[in-house]
């Protein structure tokens, strides 16, 4: 491996470096810097967490003088996310220099922005839209610009970013240097480089492996409704320091943070319809341990770095390979180990399959975790910490020593400690969560029925009492429990356009309610699913 030292940096570069943890250069480090050093265009194809960001931003820093005055640099990539963490580590590796930078992307007040843009700085990070709504304010110029680097292109052109990036690329000056850096290289990245590179340096580190060697991979193949209890399992037998869970759209993942949060889990959604200001709480409850699962979209999976996460979940099997190994490449990094999980429906095995061979990994199969097996999980959890608090000698349980020997002189030690372990255990609230059902391979609209709220009070036996409406969606309320009395009366909600008299109540088809699992417990479980889904 190579030293930093080796590549003839500035010795302001290389303190910045030291101080950042840095010891030897990456693959792609070693590959790229010389190359970007010597003013060469340059294609690297790398994995997502392999340092690309280093790779171009040491020499991007090294070779900027604190002198200018002008931007001279120019950095785009696909998501908000990706551009605040490339101007961080850029920040970090000019701080010795005094060098400015500034990061550009939808999101946050413009205003702000072209103010920030009055201190001059040298090197610009951004969303390509946002860069382009700027040069057509004329707040950005880039007559100036002598470099630009193209990260994670193969996602900005997925995200359909093409014209953007060929409309900002002629507008900077062609005596440049482009490096682009990406994954993968499809048909549309060669020809954006043999548009815009001249006679590029190609240079790869793809692993014969392409998923991580420090990762296990399991899948559980599991209906489509039981996910949701499968995910509570998976969470309670193998506690995570911090997970990432991976749902296809904005509207799952919603409903996922959502339903975990009901069920007494510390989590929250990250996904496109939330306001900068809520993205930037979230990623920091994230990041300093406030919550410990975080429910993302694909979004999420390139450029969110966030050292610590021991679990990736796919709870929608992502809908291609690529997708695949970005997604569990947020775990086991640093040289940690991770795990990752994902979940598969009967019919999305082939898929599934598809993945193993493009990955060239084997993902083992696993049951779904039983109740008997969350539990224990659990328990071992908070035995762990009750140990670990015990070995630390914590001043702070010395007030509750007293109380804890009046107790014990009243009543049996282990009752008192199982006692303990079940409080400090929080059991999750018994909340039926009823998720969109969703046909992402075949990618078609499906409708699906309302179903049966919960059971009623008990009248006595197999009688049952009223039950609430499961809540529908497209005119009315959905179908309610079994009515009260002897007989099995059904009483159904508020009409909609498919209604039937039936004892004297009409009733539309929306959708399915939860059903309670005690029979004198009357609460419905609201769904958030419609009568039409688009996949």
């Amino acid at each position: 491996m190579s030293t930093f030292a080796e590549f003839g940096l500035g010795q302001d570069v290389i303190q910045a470096v030291s101080e950042m943890g840095f010891e030897e250069a990456t693959p792609i480090q070693a590959k790229a810097i010389p190359v970007a050093l010597e003013g060469k265009d340059m294609i690297g194809q790398a994995q997502t967490g392999t340092g690309k960001t280093a790779a171009f931003g040491i020499p991007l820093i090294n070779k900027i003088s604190a002198s200018e005055d002008r931007i001279v640099a120019l950095v785009m990539a696909p998501t908000r996310e990706l551009a605040i963490q490339v101007a961080e580590e850029i920040e970090k590796l000019g701080r010795f220099k005094g060098l400015r930078s500034l990061a550009i992307y939808g999101g946050q007040d413009i205003s702000r922005q072209i103010r920030s843009l009055r201190r001059k700085p040298q090197i610009i990070i951004g969303t390509p839209g946002r860069l382009l709504d700027h040069i057509n304010r004329k707040t950005i110029r880039l007559d100036d610009v002598r470099t630009v680097v193209l990260d994670e292109a193969d996602e900005m052109l997925d995200m359909g970013f093409m014209d953007d990036i060929q409309s900002i690329l002629k507008l900077v000056p062609e005596e440049r240097q482009t490096l682009l850096f990406s994954a993968t290289m499809p048909s549309n990245i060669q020809k954006l480089a043999q548009q815009f590179l001249r006679n590029p340096e190609h240079i790869s580190v793809i692993p014969k492996q392409v998923s991580a060697p420090l990762i296990q991979q399991f899948y559980v193949e599991v209906q489509e409704r039981m996910k949701f209890d499968g995910l509570c399992r998976l969470l309670d037998m193998e506690p995570p320091e911090l997970a990432i869970v991976f749902g296809r759209t904005k509207r799952r993942v919603a409903e996922l943070s959502e339903a975990l949060s009901k069920r007494g889990y510390a989590a929250d959604g990250l996904h496109g319809d939330l306001s900068q200001n809520q993205r930037d709480t979230v990623m920091r409850k994230f990041r300093d341990g406030s919550i410990d699962v975080l429910v993302a979209t694909d979004v999420a999976a390139r450029g969110l770095d966030v050292s610590g996460v021991t679990h990736v979940i796919n709870f929608d099997l992502p809908q291609d390979p690529e997708s695949y190994v970005h997604r569990i490449g947020r775990t086991g990094r640093a040289g940690k180990e991770g795990t990752s999980w994902t979940f598969v429906t009967p019919r999305e095995m082939d898929h599934l399959h598809l993945i193993e061979k493009v990955t060239r990994h084997r993902i083992a199969k696993k049951p779904l975790p039983t109740l008997s097996e969350a539990m224990e999980g659990k328990q071992k959890l908070v035995a762990e910490r009750i140990l670990e608090t015990v070995k630390a000698g914590d001043e702070d349980v010395n007030p509750y020593k007293w109380v804890a020997v009046q107790l014990l002189e009243q009543y049996d030690s282990v009752q008192l400690l199982s006692a303990a372990m079940k409080l400090l255990m929080g059991d999750k609230k018994d909340v039926d969560v009823a998720l969109t059902p969703e046909d992402p391979i075949r990618g078609k609209k499906r409708k699906f029925e309302g179903g049966r709220g919960g059971y009623g009070a008990a009248g006595g036996n197999r009688r049952y009492g009223q039950g609430g409406p499961g809540r529908g969606y497209g005119g009315g309320q959905g179908r309610g429990g079994y009515g009260s009395g002897g007989q099995r009366s059904k009483p159904y909600g508020g009409g909609g356009n498919r209604s039937q008299r039936e004892d004297g109540g009409s009733y539309d088809r929306g959708s399915r309610g939860g059903r309670s699992d005690r029979r004198d417990d009357s609460r419905p479980q609201k769904s958030h699913s419609e009568d039409y889904v688009n996949i």
